[in-house]
């Protein structure tokens, strides 16, 4: 009965620890380094100049023409009050077109440079860019990636995300500051990894 039992126990062993090796696993540091880390404003659509006037497109000549036309032939045959009409119509799209774009947006591309310090592939990272007043050392901000990225073992690779929230209220996504960095820490948390042979890693 003893030796059953010990039979039991050497063939049961193997079969646990192959699934301890495919479970996800806890640590506070993990085998991926964050070598560094930065973000950068970027302007969303330069085609929308604000300070740009007006731009006449070959449709808008030709309606143009098509216009004058209307307004020659209306007073040609004495009929002023046509002439006046169109004329009218033509200086209300005049300041239609005239009038400035919408303030333009900007989007936030966040950047990571990651080094794997361990013996596995990474097959995709979760990663947190936090924001911290430098005064009070509050978390202002927070956001959240998951990027598929392969770093293989000694390899380095730099991910980048694109967002169109700002690293903190403070951060205009209107305009641009010279000081709106200023007071601003940012640092980047590793919080999951998933390996090419399916193990994850968690941080608690």
């Amino acid at each position: 009965m003893k030796s059953l039992t010990l039979f039991c126990l050497i063939v049961w062993f193997p079969v646990v620890a192959e699934a301890q090796s495919v479970s996800s696993s806890f640590s506070d540091a993990s085998d991926v380094v964050v070598v560094k880390h930065s973000w950068s404003k970027e302007r969303i659509g330069w085609e929308g100049d604000p300070f740009g006037g007006p731009v006449e497109t070959f449709d808008d000549i030709r309606r143009r023409m098509a216009d004058q036309r209307r307004i020659d032939r209306a007073r040609g045959s004495g009929n002023v009050g046509e002439a006046n009409k169109v004329e009218r119509e033509m200086r209300s799209e005049q300041v239609i077109k005239a009038r400035p774009p919408a303030p333009p947006r900007y989007g936030f591309l966040y950047r990571v440079s990651l080094k794997n310090l361990g013996e596995k592939t990474v097959k995709s990272v979760d990663w947190d860019y936090v924001f911290i007043d430098s005064t009070t050392q509050i978390v202002t901000g927070r956001l959240e990636f998951t990027s598929d990225a392969k770093v293989e073992p000694g390899k380095r690779k730099e991910i980048s995300a694109m967002s169109r929230r700002p690293p903190a209220a403070t951060v205009s996504i209107y305009q641009l500051d010279k000081n709106e960095r200023k007071g601003l820490d940012g640092q980047v948390v590793i919080v999951r990894l998933e390996y090419t042979d399916g193990t994850v890693w968690l941080r608690p």
